[in-house]
């Protein structure tokens, strides 16, 4: 599929093989832009650690995950927290795939002014760069240390669960014994968030929902629950 697909499907996504950057190893370092359009690395960060979330305002995951990440950023003033705009999740006739970078950016602003979000905003190119080598997931976040490393990961957020892991890297601890299980948002906000995305938005989430629940809620969650991670200290080098 194209990456910014006009009609959300479950297989524009790999649900069973994630590919972004693991633990232990250099996280992208690849140039994004700011809401205002100056050219900044991912990597260039003042702070502990950078908390990287994936994010877009058709996206009910990120947007129902946001108030609780916000606040662990408050909880942190030490350690940097930023979003990366990347396509549209469920795009419809309101909020259409990006066919520009200038909508693009238009809606990073959007989700700064509009609604609200206080972390720092960088945008993507419009063809992904960034976000597929971040793995292309919708809603995963890193954690990433001084050295330009991944410390943590999870293919999609939890908010309590990076917390948790952020806790114990600012300790000096490895963060491998968290397990950041994957929990559907309020329907509330689904509802929301995909009726802001307009005609085409809910029925396209709807019909891959059996799809999704599958592979993340049941498949995904199993697999985590036997996994075995290995523990990567938080100052590694890589």
């Amino acid at each position: 599929m194209d990456y910014n697909y006009t009609n959300f499907e479950a297989n524009a996504y790999d649900l069973t093989a994630f590919r972004g950057p693991m633990p232990g190893t250099r996280a992208p370092d690849l140039p994004v832009l700011t809401r205002t359009g100056e050219r900044q690395s991912i990597v260039a960060f003042e702070g502990r650690f950078l908390v990287l979330e994936m994010g877009s305002i058709t996206c009910p995951l990120y947007q129902g995950r946001r108030a609780a990440m916000e606040a662990a950023a408050r909880r942190h003033p030490d350690v940097s927290f930023a979003v990366l705009y990347v396509r549209e999740a469920h795009p419809g006739a309101a909020i259409p795939a990006h066919r520009t970078l200038a909508e693009k950016q238009a809606n990073a602003r959007r989700l700064a002014d509009h609604d609200h979000e206080t972390r720092r905003v960088l945008v993507d190119d419009l063809q992904g760069s960034a976000h597929v080598a971040f793995g292309a997931y919708p809603n995963s976040v890193f954690i990433i240390n001084q050295n330009g490393c991944v410390v943590y990961f999870s293919d999609w957020n939890n908010a309590s669960a990076t917390e948790d892991a952020l806790n114990l890297l600012l300790d000096g601890k490895p963060a491998a014994s968290v397990k950041s299980y994957f929990l559907p948002v309020h329907p509330k906000v689904s509802l929301r968030v995909l009726g802001n995305g307009g005609a085409g938005s809910m029925s396209d989430f709807l019909r891959s929902l059996p799809n999704l629940v599958w592979h993340n809620l049941i498949r995904r969650n199993f697999r985590l629950w036997r996994g075995r991670p290995s523990d990567v200290p938080p100052d590694v080098r890589c």
